[in-house]
């Protein structure tokens, strides 16, 4: 059974539980090996216990989501959380929630109709959600103690389309998405690195009233020529698009109009 996502190489769904249970192992065994009062530059303002929190929250009430199969956008994020009083307990709580949330993944019907802030309707786009979640915070934990983090370039390649299909719903939580426009420019986003030596291309187009993301048309282009083109490997490309990197990095390849890229950057942090 695969997602419905716009990739050239769509995921098997039985993917997204192993490997939200690897990354949150993952997560869990970098907190736990550090001062939970340790900043992480990429979350401003929160420390790995912080992070930690809300790693573990956030799966819980997806958790909680799946299990009700919830129609309409619930009035609160309240959850048995089970918190333990002190932070340095925090990543074992993390590491602890794994069986009950590969459970109710595994339990939950991916074709199943239900609520989603995003384009995909169906119990599926949240454990997509909780995959490239916990994946991005368990790179932000990495990174805050001074970890080289690596990234699966097939899951990666999964996480920008995710991201991409997604951002133009985002504006329930990230206000300043709804605010991007433009006048016709086409901004590409291209992996340079494959396992079948073809990268994967993803085209958005600003007009005056939104944006969107082009149709993919066979070949995985759209006829449209972009303005400006962003290539990098695919672990990086995810990790720009979330604002954990610069455009301006040397790791990037750029050409053609950088205002797009400026404007686009400035409206689609959350």
């Amino acid at each position: 059974m695969e997602t419905t996502g716009r990739a050239g190489h769509p995921l098997p769904y039985d993917i997204y539980p192993q490997a939200i249970e690897r990354e949150t192992l993952r997560f869990a065994e970098v907190a736990r090996g550090a001062d939970p009062a340790t900043a992480v530059p990429s979350c401003p303002d929160w420390t790995l216990a912080e992070l930690s929190r809300h790693v573990g929250s956030l799966q819980r009430w997806f958790s909680a989501l799946l299990t009700r199969l919830v129609q309409e956008p619930p009035r609160s994020r309240d959850v048995e959380l089970g918190l333990p009083e002190r932070a340095q307990e925090y990543a074992d709580w993390v590491a602890a929630g794994v069986p009950q949330v590969a459970a109710v993944l595994r339990a939950t019907d991916p074709e199943a109709a239900m609520w989603a802030w995003g384009e995909d309707q169906h119990a599926r786009f949240w454990a997509r959600r909780m995959l490239f979640e916990t994946l991005v915070h368990r790179v932000d934990a990495e990174r805050a103690v001074g970890r080289e983090p690596d990234i699966d370039p097939v899951l990666a390649a999964d996480g920008v389309d995710e991201f991409l299909v997604n951002l133009p719903y985002a504006g329930l939580f990230a206000p300043d998405v709804a605010k991007l426009r433009g006048n016709g420019e086409i901004i590409a986003f291209r992996t340079t690195d494959s396992v079948d030596g073809a990268g994967e291309e993803w085209r958005v187009r600003l007009d005056p009233d939104g944006f969107r993301l082009l149709p993919r048309v066979e070949g995985g282009t759209t006829e449209s020529a972009p303005n400006v083109t962003v290539g990098g490997p695919a672990a990086l490309l995810l990790l720009l698009l979330y604002g954990r990197r610069s455009y301006r990095e040397a790791v990037f390849e750029v050409s053609g109009e950088v205002a797009a890229l400026d404007s686009w950057f400035a409206h689609t942090a959350f």
